[in-house]
């Protein structure tokens, strides 16, 4: 990793401060970062809801997404072992885990994932979730890489709690329910798209993403208006090759669809 990606990262993640502060995106940048600057294949982040209960939060992929999830409907896996512990769970060779979280190995393989790490994500004794690193190779992270993970998570986690003024318990619990009942509506705008557009849901979720921040519109805001049909504009049109690279034009001065 460079020193620029490193400060970019740390930049990125200070950025509860300001006014347009957007939970969830700021959730799926943690994950993108952290596989970006830590060099794994995947990252994904679980967070608790305000019965105590694990949720999914943000995944860097949908097979990490999908991976979250069955650990959550299984309760097995290294985010509910890092969760309840409170510490770091490593796995340098997932097929080593067989017998120990046999649903989740299955899965983790054939997803093309061959080690797994989770570090908590606490401010003292207060664990709020975990930080899940997905490696496409078998191999224990060194040292070094697992504290800069940590770090992030962290970072992240200050984030949280800071975000809005947070000055209460009871005020964080309600902003992370709102933002884990946000996701389910940013899952089903993702099908929406994924149909119209016929694409995958990965670029669905790019392309989401990229027109929310474009129109400086909040993610769940412009998901629930796709969801109940309100913004329907943008969604017949053939999906654009490079979400990241080009603007995706959502109106033309004609009044048409661009």
């Amino acid at each position: 990793m460079s020193e620029r990606q490193l400060a970019e990262a740390f930049v990125e993640l200070a950025d509860t401060l300001v006014d347009d502060f957007d939970l969830m995106d700021f959730l799926h940048q943690v994950t993108v970062r952290c596989a970006r600057v830590l060099g794994v294949a995947a990252a994904g982040v679980l967070l608790t809801d305000q019965r105590g209960a694990l949720r999914v939060a943000a995944a860097s992929t949908e097979q990490t997404r999908l991976l979250e999830l069955l650990q959550l409907q299984t309760d097995e896996g290294p985010c509910p072992e890092c969760f309840h512990s409170g510490r770091a769970v490593a796995v340098a060779d997932l097929s080593a885990a067989a017998e120990r979280w046999p649903r989740f190995v299955t899965q983790a393989r054939e997803s093309g994932f061959a080690s797994v790490h989770a570090l908590p994500m606490r401010l003292r004794s207060d664990v709020i979730g975990a930080l899940n690193l997905f490696g496409g190779q078998p191999g224990a992270l060194d040292e070094r890489t697992i504290q800069l993970g940590q770090a992030l998570a962290d970072v992240a986690t200050i984030g949280l709690l800071q975000a809005r003024a947070i000055r209460h318990h009871e005020t964080l619990a309600e902003q992370l329910q709102t933002a884990l009942n946000s996701r389910i509506i940013i899952e089903q705008a993702k099908g929406v798209i994924a149909e119209r557009r016929q694409v995958d849901m990965d670029e669905a979720f790019e392309l989401l993403r990229h027109t929310a921040r474009r129109n400086n519109r909040q993610l769940s805001e412009l998901a629930r208006s796709i969801v109940d049909g309100s913004e329907t504009r943008w969604l017949g049109e053939p999906a654009p090759t490079a979400y990241a690279r080009a603007p995706i034009p959502l109106h033309r001065s004609d009044g048409g669809v661009g």
